[in-house]
């Protein structure tokens, strides 16, 4: 983790990347007291008609929605789902698809055999029909919309760190562990997977990345939380109320986060990418 540390300090696309992430994340936590509205709440003028699709203005910094909603209130809640889905998401296929690959290329035969087979299997599964199938049948909400992500995208992480410790079980420093008397389990975890932590480290930032614009997507879909407020609801509401085109207030922001906090993972992700594979620094 000290190199991780140490070598972030010196990459700048890292560092932006890490600091968008912690602003959305600060956003995030802070949402109930940064919101100057109840993001569901509607809004009356003086006179008692709604505030329809009122453009930005001082009172309504992003304007207001058909409903007469506060979209700058939407856009402040709805990056809680954002960040939990994302962070969430990428921590759990990290961890399985690390811990697959791990045991898959260091006991190798039958086990490895059958480990990549299924994994092969899980391969030949389009990711967004099976993720459109499965909240489907189990219902809109965010704990569904996680696990379809996890169910699926552990498959890219668990092969290449097997490929990562095929190149590592024979090193002698391994060799040295094994004739100290260390068990597996000790290899594995204390001597081998330390050295596959920075591959680890790119597929939590690219799945963070993959997994907010799939919870993004479904929800644009109808297939999000109807109970929460989302940036990809918020894009469906603006879509199902036919004001994509006469109300940008309403349709831009949520975009622009969107992009900005997917942009943050892909720049952890080559930082990242960069300390596992030294030889990218210098192109």
């Amino acid at each position: 983790m000290k190199k991780i540390k140490r070598f972030l300090k010196g990459n700048i696309a890292g560092l932006v990347g890490f600091f968008i992430f912690i602003f959305f994340v600060i956003i995030a936590v802070t949402a109930d007291y940064l919101a100057p509205y109840d993001p569901m709440e509607i809004l009356y003028n003086d006179d008692g008609t709604v505030k329809r699709l009122q453009p930005p203005s001082k009172e309504h910094i992003l304007g207001t929605t058909y409903m007469g909603r506060d979209v700058l209130s939407q856009l402040i809640v709805g990056s809680r789902v954002a960040v939990l889905v994302g962070t969430i998401s990428a921590i759990c296929v990290a961890f399985i698809g690390t811990n697959i690959g791990l045991i898959a290329g260091y006991y190798g035969g039958v086990t490895d055999n059958l480990i990549m087979r299924f994994v092969d299997v899980v391969y030949g599964i389009p990711f967004l029909p099976f993720s459109l199938i499965l909240v489907a049948i189990l219902g809109p909400g965010v704990k569904n919309i996680i696990l379809a992500i996890v169910l699926i995208t552990w498959r890219n992480s668990s092969r290449v760190i097997r490929s990562q410790v095929l190149s590592l079980k024979n090193r002698t420093f391994i060799e040295a562990a094994r004739l100290s008397g260390a068990g597996n389990a000790r290899i594995i975890y204390k001597h081998i997977a330390p050295n596959v932590i920075p591959l680890s480290m790119v597929y939590v930032s690219t799945t963070m990345a993959s997994a907010i614009m799939t919870e993004s997507s479904l929800s644009f879909l109808g297939f999000g939380d109807p109970t929460q407020m989302s940036w990809g609801r918020i894009l469906f509401s603006c879509y199902s109320s036919q004001a994509m085109f006469k109300a940008w207030w309403w349709m831009i922001p949520p975009g622009i986060a969107i992009a900005f906090l997917v942009l943050s993972g892909y720049l952890m992700g080559r930082a990242f990418e960069e300390l596992a594979n030294p030889k990218l620094r210098e192109r």
